[in-house]
């Protein structure tokens, strides 16, 4: 029997963090002090965009990744919302549009120009209502242009087709409000996770559950797919309230397939997982720590690899896409640190170390690029870009992939995005689902929502009385014009000039 070592090698038990100079942090942020569990933080390689205090609705920040030190007290902000903003996220194939979704119970789309804001941004692209109580979560289609999901405290999920500007679909099997939306690589499967302490894996484009888990040694808050790995993992707390992960297998829920309790803190533990690393970073609200693991398809499966450790608590986190990474530092993921207190967005970089200064192609393999698998009518079709091709590309000896379409980091990104965003043009009014009208008259249950229905129906009102002064003077136009005509026909009447 030949020797093995006990221990694991891995090219990543050596990643380390590295916090910013103070010089590349943002200062004198006012983030918001709403306790929702959401990260309240937007990233893209051009735009940070983070949610703050306001008094009289909901706003948050957009500013250039560059420009790095204090924001002035009166930034221009996106303040088009009547309520607290919940949730935002940008567009993965746009680097403009962001998406937005607030306690006034609508979902809207911005674009934000290149170079930022000059003046507050008030008027969005889209404003999309069909859910009757506030929305606490959006998610962009991971291989689809024009495709967003939103859940809301009615209990619903929406799939909104933002060509056409309407729900085109509604998921409707939950029984509590839905704490996490994940997907998988391909987008072709849905994981959720629900006050109800149920974890579902859901068909999207059907509705139809797949699977569905009630572990009662695992109650379960947050959820996310490790790409192509059909696993699953859930943090949540044990029987005996202690914070918890656990590893599933996506085709059968009926038990864990690890469970590992990480500490006896309260704070909700937020999940990143990396995909071309094959690396989860696990961050507790509250905490000023960022563990990190390797998530491999043999036992142990999960192997624990270093800690990162900070004194200020993080009250949410950004992620940057790969392709805004600074690959000639190695560097494999960076976080968007929130301090509260501070007021300070703090970034932290996730770096392998390596002496060689060539690109390290074993760290940085194909990604998902900035362009669309699919139109949204092409996937509501029932398409899945790249498994219904896989058999022809196999045959072809072509380097494939399943889902979205894949990029290399090598010689840096710079390549254009040739995509254009153009919204219909709609009414702003509820949509039907299924035969069922999506903003039927819910009685309201807390005194907030009932507020929410107040400022609605004030502003329907308003909009009332500018429609009917705006009637009331084309009347008095087309009267004084008829009165023209009927005094212009009597002067050209011959019988009117004979008799004078």
């Amino acid at each position: 029997m030949s020797w093995r070592p006990t221990y694991r090698s891995s090219k990543f038990r050596n990643v380390y963090g590295k916090v910013a100079n103070r010089e590349h942090c943002f200062e004198g942020i006012p983030i918001t002090k709403n306790v929702h569990d959401n990260h309240f933080c937007a990233v893209n390689n051009k735009f940070l965009a983070i949610v703050t205090e306001s008094a009289g609705g909901g706003s948050f920040v957009v500013i250039p990744v560059t420009q790095f030190g204090r924001i002035d007290p009166h930034y221009p902000k996106v303040c088009g919302h009547h309520g607290n903003v919940l949730d935002i996220k940008w567009n993965p194939f746009h680097d403009n549009i962001i998406a937005s979704c607030s306690e006034d119970s609508s979902v809207r789309i911005w674009e934000v120009p290149d170079g930022g804001l000059r003046r507050n941004l008030t008027e969005s692209v889209l404003e999309l209502y069909g859910h009757s109580r506030r929305v606490g979560l959006i998610e962009w289609h991971p291989t689809t242009s024009g495709i967003l999901f939103s859940a809301g405290y009615d209990y619903k999920i929406l799939i909104w087709n933002l060509e056409i500007g309407e729900p085109v679909k509604m998921i409707d099997c939950h029984t509590d409000v839905i704490l996490c939306m994940s997907f998988n690589t391909e987008g072709s499967l849905l994981a959720t996770s629900c006050k109800d302490k149920k974890l579902r894996v859901i068909e999207p484009r059907s509705g139809k559950v797949l699977q569905e888990a009630n572990f009662k040694n695992h109650k379960v808050n947050r959820v996310v797919f490790l790409g192509n790995m059909k696993r699953l993992l859930t943090t949540g707390v044990s029987r005996w309230n202690t914070r918890q992960i656990a590893l599933w297998d996506q085709e059968d829920l009926s038990m864990p397939i690890i469970e590992e309790e990480i500490d006896g803190l309260s704070g909700l533990l937020f999940p990143f997982y990396d995909a071309d690393t094959h690396m989860l970073y696990l961050a507790g609200k509250g905490d000023g720590n960022i563990r990190y693991y390797e998530i491999t398809l043999e036992k142990p499966y999960l192997q624990y690899l270093m800690e990162f450790r900070s004194p200020a608590p993080q009250k949410g986190l950004g992620v940057m896409p790969k392709h805004g990474l600074d690959v000639g530092a190695c560097e494999v993921f960076r976080f968007y640190k929130l301090v509260t207190l501070k007021g300070l967005i703090e970034p932290i970089s996730m770096i392998v170390p390596r002496r060689s200064e060539t690109y390290q192609e074993d760290i940085y393999p194909m990604t998902p690029g900035t362009e669309p698998a699919l139109s949204a009518d092409e996937w509501l079709s029932g398409i899945n870009r790249g498994k219904d091709l896989l058999k022809l590309i196999e045959f072809m000896s072509v380097c494939t992939h399943l889902g979205p379409v894949l990029m290399s980091l090598k010689e840096g990104y710079n390549r254009p995005n040739k995509l254009v965003f153009k919204a219909p043009v709609k009414e702003k009014k509820g949509g039907v689902v299924n035969g069922i009208d999506l903003l039927e008259n819910v009685p309201p249950r807390t005194e907030n929502e009932l507020l929410q229905m107040f400022f609605r129906q004030q502003e329907e009102l308003r909009r009332l009385k500018d429609e009917l002064t705006q009637k009331d003077i084309k009347i008095r136009q087309l009267e004084l014009e008829l009165n023209n005509i009927r005094n212009t026909s009597h002067n050209l009447d011959p019988s009117h000039n004979c008799a004078m």
